[in-house]
């Protein structure tokens, strides 16, 4: 019972926070400053969460194959490869890093 009250209120103060900025913003247009940022950050946070998803492990820093599948595609994105090929390229360099290691 009480898991279940937590989890609606989690809910409903989650689909309040997101409901929130419409509503109060409603016409009006967000400042300069605050618009390039949120062109930004949805790219900063999803560089983060892959660079601390791939050099941690239980909360530790490692350094591992993994590493090496994220430096590969770094250079393919950077060579402008599609994102199939991305993929494929990381995987492949872990895959190596991993039987050589």
């Amino acid at each position: 019972m009480t898991a279940t009250v937590v989890l609606i209120g989690l809910a409903a103060g989650t689909y309040g926070l997101k409901a929130a900025a419409p509503l109060l913003l409603s016409g009006r247009t967000l400042p300069p400053a605050v618009a390039r940022l949120a062109a930004l950050l949805p790219a900063a946070l999803l560089a983060a969460l892959a660079l601390v998803s791939t050099v941690t492990r239980d909360g530790v820093a490692v350094i591992d194959a993994r590493l090496v599948g994220l430096a590969a595609a770094a250079i393919a994105l950077v060579a402008r490869a599609p994102f199939i090929v991305v993929v494929i390229v990381a995987a492949a360099a872990t895959a190596l890093a991993r039987a050589l290691a």
